[in-house]
């Protein structure tokens, strides 16, 4: 015998990632953000590939499923996401914050539109201390990526 309880609990996705179909979300999400980086004068120089993002693009993508909820295949391919390192060459001040989250949340606002409302507000409660977080302009302890380290 099942209660009620149970049936709901099994008819409610676990994940933001099975929420939203899995990873062809994540896919249009990644895209709508780098259509905005890809002309962003502060953003696009800070990329050694570009003007080609397709790198860029499936590793963000892999980040996200796999934060979410989805596959581990980030993990498999890269490793511990290590955010902070692998951004720390990278001059990341409140200007270039600024710029990502700008791109971020059109992104987030075309890629969840009216019907994704409750999941556009999760994507943002992440994304912007993480976008604080990657800052390295700071000073010790966050050394700047302008810091000579020789």
């Amino acid at each position: 015998m099942t209660s009620d309880a149970t049936n709901d609990a099994a008819a409610v996705p676990s994940s933001l990632y099975d929420r939203v179909g899995g990873m062809e979300f994540f896919e249009r999400l990644v895209d709508a953000f780098y259509h905005g980086v890809e002309t962003d004068d502060v953003l696009a120089p800070l990329y050694p590939e570009a003007p080609d993002f397709s790198g860029a693009r499936h590793r963000l993508t892999l980040f996200l499923g796999q934060y979410w909820g989805g596959p581990t295949t980030y993990l498999e391919e890269r490793g511990h996401p290590r955010l902070r390192m692998r951004h720390f060459p990278f001059h990341v001040g409140p200007l270039e914050r600024d710029h990502w989250l700008q791109h971020m949340a059109a992104a987030v606002e075309a890629t969840c539109g009216d019907d994704q409302a409750d999941v556009a507000a999760e994507l943002m409660q992440y994304f912007v201390p993480a976008a604080e977080h990657l800052r390295n302009d700071t000073g010790l302890p966050i050394t700047s990526s302008t810091f000579n380290r020789s």
